[in-house]
Parts: structure tokens; C-alpha cells; sequence
């Protein structure tokens, strides 16, 4: 089933050459990177770099969100520790995500509920939902 938004509220564009072994640059020039291939040592950064801080970004995103319409404050030093495996699938390939959340000082019930709702409205998570692996853990 494909998900149709309502609304688009943001576009994101960015011009790649070259694959892994290339760059990319945003429209707007704020993102401009070099690309290597993983684990080979390049000077530049790779696709599942870029979506552990992607992922992680927008969970924390999904935490402030839920936290407001919960009225809960949240620690200011929380923080989202991305972890994105590539490898193979029988014949392709795949990759598999862990989120370790921080949130020092909430007790930890109230924490995991926060979690857990920020899990089921936050966009990565519902990209990746029945898709990928991924495994998000209260540390």
C-alpha cells in the first residue's frame, strides 16, 4: 500500500553524480558533500551515514511533537544514537536500523511511552515500517 500525503509540506532536492563514489548538493547549497563507499577509508561521507542522521533527527522531531501534545518536558540533553547496517538479502541488498534514545531524568515508563508514540508518527518510522528492520531502545 503507498502512502498519498494530504499535504507537502517540504520538498527536499538534491543533485547526485557519481553514485558512491561521488557528491551531492542540495538546491539550496546548505548540504554539499563528497561520497565514498563504506568501510573504504574515502574522504567522504555515504548513504547510510547521512540516513542514521537523518533518522535520528527526525525521531527527535517525533519526541518534541508528542511531548508537547503530551504536555511532557523533555530533558534538554536527550539524544538519538543512530545505528544503520548495509548488507546482503539472498541476491540484493538491505539495510537494517537501531535508534538507542536518551532521555536522562524521565522516569522510565513515561519515557518508553513517549517512545513508543514517536515511533508510530515519526516519517522515518513510517517509511520503514514492514520495510527494514529497525529497532528503537530506551538506554
Amino acid at each position: 500500500m503507498t502512502t498519498q500525503l494530504d499535504k507537502v509540506l517540504y520538498t527536499a532536492k538534491a543533485h547526485t553524480t557519481g553514485g558512491r563514489d561521488g557528491a551531492s548538493r542540495t538546491d539550496d547549497g546548505k548540504l554539499d558533500i563528497k561520497l565514498s563507499p563504506p568501510g573504504m577509508g574515502g574522504s567522504g561521507t555515504n548513504p547510510e551515514q547521512l540516513f542514521a542522521a537523518g533518522y535520528s533527527a527526525c525521531f527527535i522531531g517525533a519526541m518534541k511533537a508528542v511531548a508537547g501534545k503530551m504536555k511532557i518536558t523533555l530533558p534538554a540533553d536527550l539524544a538519538v544514537d543512530a545505528e544503520v547496517d548495509l548488507g546482503p538479502v539472498g541476491a540484493v541488498y538491505g539495510i537494517a536500523a537501531r535508534l538507542n534514545v536518551t532521555l536522562p531524568g524521565m522516569e522510565r515508563a513515561a519515557a518508553q511511552g513517549l517512545i513508543d508514540a514517536a515511533h508510530k508518527v515519526c516519517p522515518y518510522s513510517n517509511a520503514t515500517r514492514g520495510n527494514i528492520a529497525v529497532a528503537v531502545t530506551l538506554v
